[in-house]
Parts: C-alpha cells; structure tokens; sequence
C-alpha cells in the first residue's frame, strides 16, 4: 500500500490525500528551537518553514523572504488592520507575524508548516485552528546550560541576554499549554523525538481526506 505521506495518494477505489498540518516548536531564547526547525527542514523535503514577518532590524547573515520579510512598524499595522496575520505578538520590543494565506494554501496541498514562534504567537495559532496545530515546548536542561548557549551565540550584547534570560522564567510557565515537551539535552536526539511527532501527527485519522470514501467502498467488497 502506498504512503499517505505528502502528496501521496492512495489510488484505485478512493484516493486518500492528507491535510497539511502545523508544525509548532516554542521555547525560551537558547533552547534550541531554531536550530532543531533547521535540521527538521534539512531531513524532511514536506516540510516548509513558516516565514514571519518582523519589525526589528536584520541581524547578520539573514536573507529578506527567508529568514523574515522585515517590515517597518507602519506597514505592519496595516497588516494587523486587514488581518493578514494567522498570528501576530510583541517579543522584546518587536512585532512578529505569521501571514495566512501562504500557510492555508500550503495545508490544503497537503504540504506541513514549520513555526518557530513564542506562546503569546501559539495561543493565537491555536484559537484560530486548532485542529490543524500540533505543538511542541522545547525545554533547556538548566538554567545555566541556557544561558550558556545566549552567550555562545555572540549575536546579542550582555543587557539583551540578561533580559533573555528573566524572561525565560515567565516563557516556560507556558509548558502546560503545549501538546509535547522536549528537553533539549541532546540534539539530535531531539530532533528524532520531533520526527516521530510529526510522523505519529500525519497519520491521525481527521487529517485524512477522503477516508470515510474509501473504506465504504471496502465495505462493499470493491
């Protein structure tokens, strides 16, 4: 039998196609998030990544449309006003959004969306559809291990990553409203354990579309 992974359909006496899902991973600055979304891209050629827009400044080495489309402060109220946002939230003096018609066209081709967003950006994700969301909370395995990875990064002065870190505290108080948790001691064991998330997460039975066609037909011993 074929896989219904992707775009890949069942043929014969029904066609099964899956819904795309939303695939998203939060956490306190330094734990990780970003660089387990990268590798899951690298390895899974259906999944996309989520491309925000922002207004802060663009740091070293992004690229406009990939990492974020950075936008001026007035052009993203505009936006907020016509409500092209699936989310949107301030994280650290700076506004970040998630457009929605790019994501809603991707889930209908059966394609799954990777967001890297905090909970104020989840709750929203989730009342606006949640049977689509799959969550996942990325913890760090002490306080001290992540504020080592802020300061290994070098890409925020020492007030930024203080502020970072007090509001680690406030940002894992969050867990509880996520559908999985991940300790992020081992990388590459984490991003094994969001594999198997994603891979349990496609099967479920109402991102199927077409089932209840096909198993009536084999019902009726076609």
């Amino acid at each position: 039998m074929a896989k219904v992974h992707g775009d890949d359909v069942i043929e014969g006496l029904g066609a099964i196609r899956r819904r795309g899902l939303m695939l998203i991973l939060s956490s306190p600055s330094g734990a990780g998030k970003t660089t387990i979304s990268r590798l899951l891209l690298e390895k899974d050629e259906n999944l996309e990544m989520s491309v925000s827009a922002t207004t802060r400044q663009k740091r070293p080495g992004e690229v406009e449309g990939v990492d974020y489309h950075f936008v001026d402060p007035t052009t993203f109220n505009l936006k907020v006003n016509r409500r092209e946002f699936l989310e949107y939230a301030k994280v650290f003096g700076n506004y970040y959004g998630t457009p929605r018609e790019p994501v809603e066209a991707a889930l209908q081709a059966g394609r799954d969306v990777l967001f890297d967003i905090d909970w104020q950006g989840t709750q929203q994700v989730i009342e606006n559809a949640r049977s689509d969301a799959v969550t996942v909370f990325i913890l760090p395995p002490s306080t001290k291990e992540l504020e080592r990875r802020l300061n290994t990064r070098a890409q925020d002065p020492a007030d930024v990553v203080a502020n970072r870190m007090a509001k680690a505290a406030d940002e894992m108080s969050h867990y509880t409203e996520y559908d999985y948790i991940i300790v992020n001691l081992d990388l590459g064991w984490s991003v094994a354990e969001v594999q198997a998330i994603l891979a349990a997460e496609r099967l479920k039975r109402q991102r199927l579309v077409g089932l209840g066609d096909f198993v009536k037909r084999l019902r009726e011993g076609q």
